[in-house]
C-alpha cells in the first residue's frame, strides 16, 4: 500500500511541473521556442470524495467545486490573489492539484478541452500545460477580439471580445479532438496560431504574437 501511494504521489507531483514555473513578467522573446472560460462551460466530474481530496480542497477554499469551476476559479486570479503553495496544473483530460503535502487529480469532460491562451507583444515564456497559479502573460486586463475556427468544417467556434485574466490568459472550452486556428487582434496588431486538441495536445498557448 505504501508504495502504491509513493507511486500515485510521484506521479501526480510529475503532472504538475510540466507547466509554467515562477513566470512574473515572462521572457524577452520575439520568436518564442514552441514547446475567462467561454460563457456556456460544460460540466463535470464532481470532485473526489477521498479524504486527501476532500483535505486539499478546503484548505484553499475549493470545496463543493468541481475540476471546470476550478480552472474557472483559479485561472482568474493574479498576482497575491494566487495561492503560493498550491499548483494546479491542466492537462488534456484532467486537472492535477498539489498543495500542503496532499495531491489530487480531477477528471475534465469527456467531450471538452480547456486551452489556455496569452497573446503577446514582446515577452512571453514557453508552456504546454497550463499552471493556473504560476503563469503569467504579458497583457493582462486587455479586451481583445478572438476568433477560432475548426479546421476541418470551417465553422467558427469562437468570434467574440474577450478581456484577458489578471494573469494574462483567457481561457476557452473547445470541443476535444480537433484542429484549428486562433485568431487574437488588439490595439491595431494581430496574430494567429495553429491549434489541435488532441490527447497529447498542449493546454497552453504563449506563441501567439501580436504584431
Amino acid at each position: 500500500m505504501n508504495r502504491k501511494r509513493t507511486l500515485f504521489a510521484a506521479a501526480v507531483s510529475a503532472l504538475v511541473l510540466t507547466g509554467c514555473a515562477g513566470q512574473s513578467g515572462g521572457t524577452t522573446s520575439t520568436a518564442p521556442s514552441t514547446a475567462s472560460p467561454a460563457p456556456s462551460a460544460p460540466a463535470s466530474a464532481a470532485p473526489q470524495t477521498s479524504a486527501a481530496a476532500r483535505t486539499l480542497l478546503s484548505a484553499y477554499g475549493l470545496t463543493g467545486k468541481d475540476a471546470v469551476q476550478i480552472i474557472d476559479h483559479l485561472d482568474r486570479l493574479g498576482g497575491a490573489e494566487r495561492p503560493a503553495d498550491l499548483k494546479a496544473s491542466v492537462r488534456p483530460g484532467e486537472l492535477a492539484l498539489s498543495g500542503g503535502g496532499q495531491e489530487v487529480v480531477l477528471p475534465l469532460p469527456a467531450d471538452r478541452f480547456y486551452l489556455s491562451v496569452a497573446p503577446y507583444t514582446d515577452r512571453t515564456h514557453e508552456c504546454f500545460h497550463h499552471s493556473l497559479t504560476t503563469c503569467a502573460g504579458e497583457l493582462a486586463g486587455k479586451d481583445m477580439q478572438v476568433t477560432i475556427t475548426d479546421a476541418a468544417s470551417g465553422e467558427v467556434l469562437v468570434d467574440e471580445t474577450r478581456t484577458t485574466f489578471a494573469n494574462g490568459f483567457t481561457g476557452f472550452w473547445l470541443p476535444r479532438g480537433i484542429d484549428g486556428t486562433v485568431t487574437v487582434a488588439y490595439g491595431g496588431r494581430t496574430g494567429q496560431a495553429e491549434i489541435s486538441t488532441g490527447q497529447d495536445a498542449p493546454t497552453c498557448l504563449t506563441t501567439l504574437r501580436l504584431a
